[in-house]
């Protein structure tokens, strides 16, 4: 096991869910950790425990900018840096406006890219660093109306892949989190985003049964605690040779490898027997 002292962490999208869980886990790993998030006053629990709150919105370039700035005036970079801060934006593609999937791309892509090259240099000035990219089972399997969603993580996954072979000369580690269904606020967001965007439009039947499942699943104590994604993180950024995926939560595990094993036939089928 890597030795902790003396060693920085970033993770963003912080005030909530599996970002404040993986910032109180890797404070009581002994980490330096900042904490970024849009909204400071949310992480006020973790400065509490020795954090450190940055005001980032992952999607404006000069809040990441400023964000790295102070983390290097400070602390010269970060050791590791957890690219948490995404959301679900769910609805037909005919009826998400090309603006809002550009936004969707903003949050989960491009703004972590954007965060990920700028505290870079410092890493490999090092030599060493590990980045941590949480995905989701969404980014090697599909669900109806998700297609800009599964986009994005389909797109971070493939993003990660490459670049965990231009930074291993440099002794830089890139492991990828993929969770299952986890209790958070991810339900919400997108059931009543679905809701509001196709109420009356031809998509509004399977909208609004995409709506009620995606409720019913979530909220109700059937996912996983985000504190098992926390434990993952841990583990990873630990390790000396970390894994290069890590599928956690419930119904990751299974449902990439239905898809991996059975089909797109089959594996559409299952997802489609739950509109019943």
């Amino acid at each position: 096991m890597a030795k902790k002292a003396n060693r920085t962490a970033l993770v963003t999208g912080a005030s909530s869910g599996m970002g404040k869980e993986i910032a109180r886990r890797l404070i009581k790993d002994g980490f330096k950790v900042y904490v970024a998030a849009r909204t400071v006053d949310k992480m006020a629990d973790l400065a509490k425990l020795g954090a450190i709150p940055v005001r980032m919105d992952i999607s404006v370039t000069a809040d990441i900018e400023a964000a790295v700035e102070t983390i290097l005036a400070q602390s010269g970079g970060v050791d590791v840096l957890v690219n948490n801060a995404g959301f679900g934006l769910y609805g037909p593609v005919e009826d998400v406006t090309i603006d809002e999937a550009r936004y969707q791309f903003e949050v989960n892509v491009f703004g972590p890219a954007r965060l990920t090259q700028l505290l870079l240099p410092a890493m490999r000035k090092k030599g060493a660093g590990t980045i941590v990219n949480i995905t989701s089972m969404g980014g090697k399997i599909y669900t109806l109306l998700g297609a800009w969603y599964h986009a994005t993580k389909h797109a971070l996954e493939g993003w990660s892949d490459s670049l965990r072979l231009e930074l291993a000369p440099f002794g830089i580690k890139v492991v990828v989190v993929e969770p299952g269904l986890i209790e958070t606020g991810f339900g919400d967001v997108v059931a009543d985003g679905l809701v509001k965007r196709s109420a009356s439009s031809a998509y509004a039947k399977v909208s609004q049964a995409v709506a009620k499942t995606t409720r019913d699943t979530y909220g109700h104590g059937r996912g996983t605690n985000p504190g098992v994604i926390a434990d993952v993180v841990s583990e990873a950024v630990r390790a000396r040779k970390p894994k290069t995926r890590y599928a956690a939560g419930k119904y990751a595990k299974p449902m990439i490898a239905i898809r991996k094993w059975f089909g797109d036939r089959m594996f559409d089928r299952i997802i489609m027997s739950q509109m019943r």
